[in-house]
């Protein structure tokens, strides 16, 4: 009873209450609840900490930022505390706030997985590198939102964007509609199994996706199936690491991969001429990168 008696007393703060609707919808750090709140750092500090002290919310390290969630459910006797601040009236319009911050959020994690974009500059270097190129049938293994498929479709004579989830197949869709972009084909399917024909592609871009499926090996197969004889594969991938975090939050299957080991995969699925590029470590990004390249026997 004294716990409850202290939860009630402690929400009866405006700002704490508005900061736990918040958490209970995502989880933040400090940073994002400052913009959505509209109140200094410290206060927000001061207020988590409070809300820590008494169990209701918990906090968690993700790639060198402190993520906040709640940390209460329908078994704990404050949950219908919790459920009353949710369905308040949001007359500060912190949630259509919390909305537009998560599709931001949204997009930088999307550019930063598919793209490792290190300034805007690197779109208008990969576009006029890239008008340098053939016409290509392109194949982009895991596509997601579709930022490097839209990309790509700027240039390539076709572009095949696949992807297992159906909800970042329809963000990618509604992408390449917004950008105007007509020749891209999306297909829902599995990248073990694909229904694409033999030796029909002259490219496959596998870009940070290697690290979803349940077997790399199978889907490195499936991309020499598909491609002409002399067509070539793009491959990134991360390094080993051991941030286990992604692996419920972003559905890694994999805490990356051995170089060495993957261009030997490469090489008996049927590609020579592999070749391999690493990337330095960026700032304080726990992630390090590594590009494959080879040609379809």
């Amino acid at each position: 009873m004294e716990g409850l008696s202290q939860s009630f007393r402690a929400l009866g703060d405006p700002t704490r209450l508005r900061i736990l609707r918040l958490l209970a919808e995502a989880p933040l750090n400090v940073s994002e609840l400052v913009s959505l709140v509209g109140v200094a750092q410290s206060s927000v500090s001061h207020h988590l900490g409070k809300l820590k002290g008494l169990d209701l919310i918990r906090e968690e390290r993700q790639a060198g930022f402190t993520f906040y969630s709640l940390d209460v459910d329908e078994k704990d006797p404050r949950w219908p505390l919790v459920q009353l601040a949710r369905q308040a009236d949001d007359e500060a319009g912190d949630l259509a706030r919390l909305n537009d911050l998560l599709r931001q959020r949204e997009d930088r994690q999307a550019l930063n997985e598919k793209l490792l974009e290190p300034g805007q500059s690197w779109f208008l270097w990969a576009r006029a590198l890239a008008s340098l190129l053939p016409p290509l049938n392109v194949v982009d293994f895991g596509c997601g939102t579709g930022v490097l498929t839209v990309e790509m479709a700027r240039w390539a004579k076709r572009v095949t964007a696949i992807d297992a989830n159906k909800d970042v197949l329809e963000q990618a869709r509604d992408r390449a509609d917004r950008e105007e972009v007509r020749n891209v084909t999306f297909l829902c399917e599995d990248l073990h199994r694909l229904s694409l024909p033999d030796r029909k592609y002259d490219l496959v871009v596998i870009s940070q996706s290697l690290h979803h499926v349940e077997a790399p090996p199978r889907v490195l197969q499936e991309a020499a199936r598909i491609l002409v004889p002399g067509g070539r594969i793009v491959l990134m991938e991360l390094m080993p690491h051991e941030e286990k975090w992604v692996q419920q939050r972003l559905g890694h299957r994999h805490l990356g991969f051995e170089p060495e080991a993957l261009k030997k995969v490469l090489e008996e699925s049927g590609f020579r001429q592999v070749q391999l590029t690493t990337h330095a470590r960026d700032g304080a990004s726990p992630f390090r990168v590594f590009l494959l390249t080879g040609v379809r026997r």
